[in-house]
């Protein structure tokens, strides 16, 4: 196995061949729930504007949050999750003494002013304050893309080098890059082809960019 292993397939059914404890962290984003989004022009759901992606594809992937079997199997087959949206799953996650909050530093922006992740690994609420973009010239690829700097102060803060990490919806890619800058272990799987084939061809050309350096 490559250290970066990304896979076009279902996360839930792919779970399901994992025995318990396979991986050191899940660091997942799945969906909130909170409604389909035209993903260039405008968004339903109160999610604000989706800009700066290639087409006016319209997804209807968050239409809903994955199924109770999907928080099972991941907190069976990982020793330890960061979940973003962890708020929208208090049902299946349960309590936790400490979130990880995204301060987003938005502004004025109608976007939510942050983001915050469930976590079962230290008992404290830690902040990280980075603007979306702030340092990274690159073209949103996914709705709701988030920044590879925010990856990397997560697996700095909770994980360790060599650890293997679970990212069951890959989206734009950028944990990828980060584990791959970061010396950690990764297996990721994102189930539309289309993100899919944009997530690789964006790990690609980051990692041979941060090669040439």
């Amino acid at each position: 196995m490559t250290d970066i292993e990304l896979i076009h397939g279902d996360s839930l059914q792919a779970l399901k061949g994992y025995g318990d404890n396979h991986f050191d962290v899940a660091i997942v984003d799945p969906p909130y729930g909170l409604g389909d989004r035209l993903v260039k022009g405008g968004a339903k759901g109160g999610m604000g504007t989706m800009r700066n992606l290639a087409d006016d594809k319209v997804t209807t992937w968050d239409d809903k949050i994955p199924s109770p079997e999907y928080f099972t199997e991941l907190q069976r087959v990982s020793k330890n999750q960061i979940i973003w949206g962890g708020n929208y799953f208090l049902d299946y996650l349960g309590k936790t003494d400490g979130f990880v909050v995204w301060d987003k530093m938005n502004g004025t922006n109608p976007m939510a002013d942050a983001e915050l992740a469930w976590q079962n690994i230290k008992g404290t609420t830690r902040m990280f304050r980075w603007h979306h973009f702030s340092g990274e010239r690159t073209k949103k690829i996914h709705p709701t893309q988030k920044p590879t700097q925010l990856y990397k102060w997560l697996l700095e803060n909770y994980t360790s080098e060599g650890d293997l990490i679970l990212d069951t919806h890959l989206g734009s890619g950028s944990i990828a890059i980060a584990c791959h800058q970061m010396k950690r272990k990764l297996i990721a799987y994102e189930i539309d082809a289309e993100y899919y084939e944009r997530a690789c061809k964006r790990f690609k050309e980051q990692t041979a960019q941060q090669a040439l350096w």
